[in-house]
């Protein structure tokens, strides 16, 4: 696909190039739209001049026809002309084939550009989520989630409508404006060039206050998404704002929220409002005015009433041509705000990314891990020091444990490894490769991972496995559930694995999410296992049935555990105490219980607690 074009601040309509970039993807449905709306917009014009014959030759008493001026009309009579009857009667059944042909026009017109609508924001959400998963972490800690979901969603509507409606009926307006204004040309000279001296007077506040409009759009489009991640919020944390009686809290929060969203659109709303006052009275003024002029014609015989007649229809259509424009630039400006906010999506970049040329992975993993003298800080923590001169060597299939307070920079290794963040100086590497110099796809390909906090997605049991290696067989997942101490539970479900889990997992226990995370893990089959205490949060029976499942995994692997509670880290090879980003203790259990140190105090507060 060709680079996008990028967002612009600027209160214009220039940010609707991003739409046009998805639906040239898609020429002939635009042709045929375009052709469909020049023959519905040349129908609408042809009955302003039939209507001139019927009146000339039925009522006015002329003795000949009046000339045609009415391409549309001109190619009816060329070529259906000698199958119709003649007088009056060959008039109005030019009428009402201009009508069939108008309808059928309009009807295909309508057929793609809804389609093209439709498919055009099809294309849009699935670019902006292809761009999204490809974005280090850095970008969701300073872009909430529940906002990015907003523009997803109410954005793309206002989009929707603009390519399957607005900017159809933009089109066909400003073509029956034109068209319009040429066809009173050939009718009515002098009343045409009288019309068009307003048009400069017209046109000056729409720009005016379309800059405006623009500038309050992109304002209501952000209140609406705090909105939604208001509400997103606390139906997330539903049991926890239950639990600590903040309803009434949470419910007044999002009414400022909506009550906010409602006077940014109130404001938006009046000045549409102010604006289309402004353009149909100058409009409709100025024809009232020529009206009167041409009304004095027809008085002095300068004009024929036939002529009038098409002159009063053809300028009702062009003032309803320009009068819907204001509207419909009103629109425009709406759709450009929330396709500038779209633009902003898929015109950001990751931070982390493979280089121009990556250099590969060795063929035969081993599972080092090493960090040599690394410095980090978070982007959105600029002030702390994550990790400082931080170095450390793993042996391929050694169990490291790293143990400390919170915020020792524990986490932050993990974040590391897997390349979410690149350090500010010193490297991290895995198989001897710096992964700065490689793709971080490669890498992440040989790590498997048991979070503390397990992510179930709200789909099948099968799909939650699959989600280790999406290739796996039946057989396969059940080994690895079988391996996990997951099966006994999964065969109870009511549809096997084809069972839906809900949102987050809702249908399992703490522990059989745990147990279904371990059995990913174990299909993911890589030979680096990074483990955030998984059996924290667990009674006993579970935290058994984990642990020897965490046992199974381990095997053959190297394997990093983060150990918030200290009896799961005693059969470690090696143990790493960490405090303010730094080692300061390393050994095992027994000797570090000996050393009097961080370790030692840390164990005799947990060890005694459980005690009491």
């Amino acid at each position: 696909m060709a680079e996008l074009p990028k967002a612009t601040n600027s209160r214009n309509l220039g940010n609707l190039s991003v739409v046009w970039h998805f639906a040239l993807q898609y020429p002939w449905r635009i042709a045929g739209a375009c052709l469909a709306l020049l023959v519905a917009a040349a129908a609408t014009l042809a009955i302003p001049a039939g209507f001139q014959q019927v009146i000339d030759q039925g009522f006015g008493g002329h003795t000949g026809p009046t000339p045609l001026r009415s391409p549309m009309l001109i190619v009816l009579q060329s070529s259906l002309g000698r199958y119709l009857d003649g007088g009056i009667n060959f008039w109005f059944e030019l009428l009402l084939l201009t009508v069939i042909v108008l309808a059928l026009a309009t009807a295909t017109r309508f057929y793609f550009v809804s389609w093209l609508g439709e498919r055009v924001i099809a294309d849009l959400r699935a670019a902006v989520l292809r761009n999204l998963v490809t974005l280090s972490p850095s970008f969701f800690e300073e872009n909430r989630p529940s906002e990015i979901a907003s523009r997803l969603t109410a954005d793309t509507s206002i989009i929707e409508q603009i390519v399957g409606t607005t900017v159809s009926v933009a089109l066909r307006n400003l073509v029956i404006g034109i068209g319009g204004i040429g066809y009173l040309f050939t009718v009515a000279p002098r009343l045409t060039g009288m019309l068009l001296i307003g048009i400069p007077v017209i046109i000056l506040p729409i720009v005016i206050l379309g800059r405006r409009l623009q500038a309050i759009s992109r304002q209501s489009q952000d209140r609406i998404a705090d909105v939604g991640s208001v509400a997103s919020e606390t139906l997330g944390a539903m049991k926890v704002v239950q639990a600590f009686g903040q309803e009434q809290r949470e419910i007044e929060r999002f009414s400022n929220a909506v009550e906010n969203t409602f006077s940014t659109a109130q404001r938006r709303i009046a000045l549409r409002s102010v604006m289309t006052a402004v353009i149909i009275t100058l409009i409709f003024g100025s024809i009232t005015t020529v009206m009167w002029q041409g009304a004095l014609d027809v008085v002095a015989g300068r004009l024929t009433g036939g002529s009038i007649a098409a002159f009063v229809l053809t300028g009702g259509l062009v003032a309803g041509a320009f009068g819907a424009l204001t509207e419909v630039y009103g629109d425009l400006l709406r759709g450009s705000a929330a396709a500038g906010r779209l633009a902003e999506l898929l015109n950001e970049r990751p931070t982390i990314a493979a280089p121009a040329f990556p250099l590969p992975m060795p063929e035969n993993a081993q599972g080092r891990v090493s960090f040599e003298h690394v410095t980090f800080r978070y982007p959105t923590r600029p002030e702390v020091s994550a990790l400082s001169d931080f170095s450390l060597d793993i042996a391929p299939g050694e169990t490291v444990a790293v143990v400390g307070p919170s915020g020792a920079g524990k986490t932050t290794l993990f974040q590391l490894i897997q390349r979410f963040y690149d350090p500010a100086s010193g490297k991290v590497c895995v198989d001897g490769v710096a992964l700065q110099l490689t793709d971080p796809a490669q890498v992440r390909a040989r790590i498997a991972m048991v979070p503390q906090e397990t992510v179930i997605f709200a789909a099948s049991a099968r799909d939650n496995l699959r989600y280790g290696r999406w290739d796996s067989s039946d057989d396969a997942l059940w080994d690895a559930a079988e391996a996990a101490n997951a099966a006994e539970f999964l065969r109870k479900l009511p549809d096997g694995l084809d069972t839906f889990m809900g949102e987050g997992g809702a249908r399992l226990s703490g522990g059989q999410r745990q147990r279904l995370a371990i059995a990913r893990a174990i299909l993911r089959n890589a030979p680096i296992l990074l483990l955030d205490e998984a059996t924290s949060a667990l009674d006993a029976e579970s935290e058994r049935l984990v642990q020897d499942a965490l046992d199974r995994l381990m095997t053959n692997r190297t394997t990093i555990v983060i150990a918030h509670r200290l009896a799961t880290v005693r059969a470690a090879d090696r143990i790493i105490v960490m405090s303010d980003g730094k080692i300061v203790e390393e050994g095992n259990h027994e000797s570090l219980s000996r050393s009097d140190g961080l370790y030692a105090r840390l164990a005799r507060l947990q060890f005694e607690g459980m005690a009491a």
